[in-house]
C-alpha cells in the first residue's frame, strides 16, 4: 500500500525516501539487464526508473509487441520482474510522450504519418517546428488510448498493492514544454475553436478582441494578434492552456485506471530550466499546476539541469523547491523525476566534467527542503537501438544522440563505472542511513516567505511580432521570482534565512508575516490586492525591483503603489557613459556605495528614505501602511546578506539560524519531526574548507562549537534524534549506519583530526579519530 499524507510517501505504512535510478531497458541488452541493475543497488538506491517508449514498442505494420515476441528487449514484463526479484521498487513512465532524447519525443513516425492534423500551427498559421502534437486531438487521445491498450496490462499486475514493484506511473513528460522552447502555441482548428468557448466564458459580452469567437476571422485574429488585443491574447492563452494541459493529463489517468492502473501515485513531470539556469523553472509550474495541484493521487516532481553545484545553482535549486511546494496541497510531498547524474560531459567530447560531489550536494539540499524522492537521471547510459524501419535521417537510429548515448551517466553505455558513480553512490548511501528520521522531518521556515506570482511565469507563448507581448515578457522575464541577479534568495540563504513560498495569486501569506517579491512594471490587480491587504492588516513586504503599475494584459493598475503613496518615475539605466550607484540612508547605513545596473526614481508621500543614487535621487523607501510596513527597493540591488538582514531586523525579524563563516558559500537548514527530532544540514559548496559556528534560535550549538567543513561537503548533523534507543542531542559527524544490535556508526567528515563531539542523554563525549562508533 502506498499512502501520500502530510507530504509524505509511506510505503506499508511507513515514510520513505525513494532514491531511484534511470536504466533504460531498450538501451540496454538484455543479458546485461542485471548487471545494471545490481549497479543500481550498489550505489544504495531502492528503485529503478523507465521510460517505456512508444516508438521502441510499435513495428512499421502497427503492431505493438510488449512481450520480446521480435526483440528480447521488447519484453518489458521481464525487465521489472528482475527488478522486483532484485529487490528494487520500479517508477514506469509510459509516455505518451517520453522525450528521452528519442526522436519525435517517442511517438511513433506513423501516427503523423496517418494524422496530420494533430501536428500544430504556431503564430501566423506556420507549422511548428516542433514534432509536438495537440495533446487533446481527438486523432493524437485514439492512439494513446491503443498504445495503453497495450502496455497498461503488463503495468497493471505488477502494482505494489498488487504485491509488485511499481510503486508510482508517470503521465506523459515535460507536457507544454516543447511549445515553451520554440515559443509555438499549438494553434490547431480544434484547438483555436477550443480557445474560443474558453474566451466566450471568461469575458462574456466585454469581448476584448475584434472578431468573436467562431466568427469568420477569428482563427486569424488569435494566429496573427494585432496590437489591440495582444496583451489580452497573451494572458488569455495561457490561462486557457492550463485547462488543456489539465483536461490531457486528466484524459490520461482515466485510461490508466480504466485499463487497471490505480491505487499507486500518478507522476507529473515539471520541465523548465535553461542552459543551466533555474530562474525560468516555474513556467514548467505554470503550465502544469492545474494537472495536479490539489489533486489526490497527484505528484509532481522536478526536472533539472543546473549543472555543477555552485552559489548560482543551489539558490535555484532551493527556489525551485520552495515554488513547487507553494503551489502543492498539505499532502502533497517534494519529488524529483529527473535529477541530474554524472559528469555533465552529454557530447561524449571530453569537453566537461563537473566536479564529482555535485549530485550529493544538490542532492543533500533538495533532502533538507522535504523531498521524498529523487531520480538520477541518467543513472545507466547504453546504447541506441536501431529503428525497424529506415527514415533516412543520418543514425537510422530511435535516438539523435547516435549509437552510444548516456556517455555522462555514472555508469557508461558499456556498462562500466563512470567518474561519478563512486560520488553519487556514497551521497545516496548517506541519504539511506538517515532515512529513518528524515523522511517525517519537514524543513523549519523562519517568519519569512518568497511571493510566488505564478501568472509572471505564464510567459510561454508571445507573438515575435507584437512589441506589447515582448514588452510584457521581457518586463517580467527581468523582475520576478527571486528578483533581478536572485538578490532575493540569495541574500536570505547566506544570511541563514530559512523560508518556503507563498502562492499569491491563490493563496494569502501567514498573518504577520514578511513577504519578499521581486516585480517589474507589471503585476496582477489580484496580487495587488493581497499585497495590500496582507500589509494594511498588520504583515510586512519587501518589494524588489520596478514599481508596479500595470495588470498582466497591460491595462494601469497601480492599485499598490497608490497605497503605499509612490508614484514611480524615470529608470535611469547604465551606459558606456552613465554608472549609477546606490547610496545608503537611514537603517541601511553603513554600506557601501554599489554600482547598479538600473535604478527607478520614486516620489514618496510619506516613509523613511533608505537608497538614493549619489545625486540624492531617492530608489528606495521604508513606508508605513496600516498595522504592517512596505520596504520597497526600485534598483538592480546586488545579492547582499548584510543590507537584506537590516532591512529585515528593521521589520522585526530575524534568521533562526546564525552562520559565522569566512566567506560565502555554506548554506544551512534545519528540519524537524512531528515529535521535536531535529536535523542541522550543512552543505559547504566552495572549493575551499570553511570554519563554521552555528547559532539556533539566539544560542550557539553545544557551546559555540566551531565546524570545520571540508570542500565541496555535505553533513546531516543530529540536533536531537532518538537512535537505537538513546537520545543523540548532539553530533559533529553524520550517521552512517546503525547496527542491528545498537551499535552507531559516524561518517568521518568534519574536523578529522579532533575527533568526533557526541552529546547523549546529555552528557558529552569525544569519539577518537578512526573509531566512529558509539557502542549500545
Amino acid at each position: 500500500m502506498i499512502e501520500i499524507s502530510q507530504r509524505q510517501i509511506r510505503i506499508d505504512g511507513e515514510p520513505r525516501i525513494v532514491m531511484a535510478g534511470e536504466v533504460h531497458y531498450f538501451r540496454v541488452a538484455r543479458a546485461e539487464w542485471g548487471q545494471r541493475l545490481d549497479l543500481l543497488r550498489e550505489a544504495g538506491c531502492d528503485t529503478v526508473a523507465t521510460y517505456i517508449p512508444w516508438i521502441f514498442h510499435e513495428l512499421p505494420d502497427g503492431t505493438i509487441d510488449v512481450t520480446g515476441e521480435t526483440r528480447p528487449e521488447r519484453d518489458i514484463g521481464a525487465f521489472l520482474d528482475l527488478a522486483a526479484e532484485k529487490g528494487l521498487r520500479v517508477l514506469a513512465r509510459p509516455g505518451p510522450f517520453i522525450m528521452a532524447e528519442l526522436k519525435n519525443e517517442g511517438i511513433p513516425f506513423r501516427v503523423y504519418r496517418d494524422h496530420p492534423e494533430i501536428v500544430p500551427l504556431g503564430w501566423d498559421g506556420v507549422p511548428v517546428s516542433s514534432r509536438t502534437v495537440d495533446y487533446l486531438a481527438p486523432a493524437f487521445l485514439e492512439e494513446s488510448a491503443r498504445w495503453f491498450d497495450a502496455i497498461m496490462p503488463v503495468l497493471a499486475p505488477r502494482l505494489q498493492p498488487a504485491g509488485g514493484p511499481i510503486v508510482g506511473v508517470q503521465l506523459d513528460n515535460e507536457i507544454g514544454m516543447l511549445a515553451w522552447v520554440t515559443n509555438s502555441p499549438d494553434l490547431t482548428d480544434g484547438l483555436v475553436e477550443s480557445f474560443g468557448e474558453f474566451v466566450r466564458e471568461r469575458h462574456g459580452a466585454t469581448m476584448p478582441y475584434a472578431v468573436a469567437p467562431g466568427e469568420p476571422g477569428w482563427a486569424e485574429a488569435v494566429r496573427s494578434p494585432k496590437e489591440e488585443w495582444a496583451g489580452v491574447l497573451r494572458l488569455d492563452l495561457g490561462l486557457f492552456m492550463r485547462q488543456r494541459f489539465a483536461d490531457y493529463v486528466a484524459a490520461l489517468r482515466g485510461m490508466c485506471e480504466d485499463r487497471g492502473v490505480a491505487g499507486v501515485p500518478f507522476l507529473i513531470n515539471i520541465h523548465g530550466t535553461e542552459g543551466g539556469n533555474g530562474a525560468p523553472f516555474p513556467i514548467g509550474i505554470s503550465q502544469l499546476v492545474d494537472t495536479y495541484a490539489g489533486i489526490p493521487g497527484m505528484l509532481s516532481g522536478s526536472d533539472h539541469y543546473l549543472g555543477e553545484a555552485t552559489l548560482n545553482t543551489m539558490t535555484d535549486l532551493y527556489v525551485m523547491n520552495a515554488f513547487m511546494a507553494a503551489v502543492h496541497d498539505s499532502d502533497q510531498p517534494l519529488t524529483s523525476l529527473e535529477f541530474e547524474a554524472g559528469s555533465g560531459d552529454y557530447g561524449a567530447g571530453a569537453e566537461m566534467q563537473y566536479d564529482p560531489s555535485t549530485a550529493d550536494l544538490k542532492t543533500r539540499l533538495c533532502l533538507a527542503q522535504g523531498n521524498r524522492l529523487i531520480n538520477y537521471y541518467l543513472f545507466a547510459g547504453g546504447i541506441n537501438p536501431p529503428l525497424d524501419e529506415k527514415v533516412d535521417d543520418g543514425n537510422d537510429r530511435v535516438s539523435f544522440t547516435g549509437e552510444r548515448h548516456g556517455t555522462a551517466a555514472p555508469v557508461g553505455p558499456e556498462g562500466q563505472r563512470g567518474y561519478a558513480y563512486e560520488a553519487t553512490a556514497r551521497g545516496v548511501r548517506a541519504v539511506k542511513a538517515n532515512e529513518p528520521w528524515l523522511a517525517r522531518m519537514d524543513e523549519e521556515h523562519d517568519d519569512v516567505t518568497l511571493g510566488l506570482v505564478l501568472d509572471a511565469y505564464m510567459t510561454e507563448y508571445h507573438h515575435p511580432g507584437s512589441s506589447v507581448m515582448t514588452d510584457v515578457v521581457n518586463d517580467l522575464t527581468s523582475h520576478r521570482g527571486a528578483g533581478e541577479r536572485k538578490t532575493l534568495a540569495r541574500s536570505l540563504l547566506l544570511g541563514g534565512f530559512r523560508f518556503g513560498a507563498t502562492h499569491l495569486e491563490r493563496r494569502d501569506p501567514a498573518p504577520g508575516s514578511t513577504v519578499l517579491l521581486g516585480t517589474g512594471r507589471y503585476l496582477s490587480r489580484v496580487v495587488q490586492e493581497r499585497l495590500v491587504g496582507h500589509v494594511s492588516s498588520g504583515g510586512n513586504l519587501v518589494l524588489l525591483g520596478l514599481l508596479p503599475e500595470c495588470d498582466l494584459d497591460g491595462s494601469p493598475c497601480t492599485l499598490l503603489a497608490d497605497a503605499l503613496g509612490l508614484t514611480a518615475g524615470e529608470v535611469l539605466r547604465d551606459s558606456g557613459h552613465y554608472f549609477p550607484s546606490l547610496v545608503a540612508q537611514g537603517w541601511a547605513q553603513p554600506w557601501p556605495e554599489m554600482r547598479a545596473g538600473w535604478l527607478q526614481q520614486l516620489s514618496h508621500e510619506r516613509g523613511d528614505v533608505v537608497l538614493t543614487d549619489l545625486y540624492g535621487a531617492v530608489c528606495g523607501v521604508d513606508v508605513p501602511l496600516g498595522e504592517g510596513r512596505a520596504i520597497v527597493l526600485a534598483a538592480q540591488v546586488p545579492s547582499d546578506p548584510v543590507l537584506f538582514d537590516r532591512a529585515l531586523a528593521s521589520l522585526g525579524v530575524m534568521p533562526g539560524l546564525r552562520l559565522e563563516t569566512q566567506w560565502p558559500g555554506v548554506f544551512a537548514t534545519t528540519t524537524r519531526s512531528s515529535d521535536g527530532q531535529r536535523a542541522l544540514h550543512v552543505i559547504n559548496i566552495s572549493g575551499s574548507p570553511a570554519t563554521v559556528t552555528v547559532a539556533l534560535d539566539g544560542t550557539p550549538i553545544v557551546a559555540g562549537t566551531t565546524l570545520h567543513l571540508p570542500a565541496r561537503s555535505g553533513h546531516i548533523l543530529p540536533l536531537g534524534l532518538d537512535v537505537a534507543g538513546r537520545r543523540i542531542d548532539w553530533a559533529s559527524a553524520e550517521i552512517a549506519g546503525v547496527d542491528s544490535n545498537g551499535t552507531i556508526h559516524f561518517r568521518p567528515g568534519l574536523d578529522e583530526n579532533a575527533g568526533t563531539t557526541v552529546v547523549v542523554d546529555s552528557a558529552q563525549m569525544t569519539l577518537s579519530s578512526g573509531d566512529y562508533t558509539l557502542l549500545p
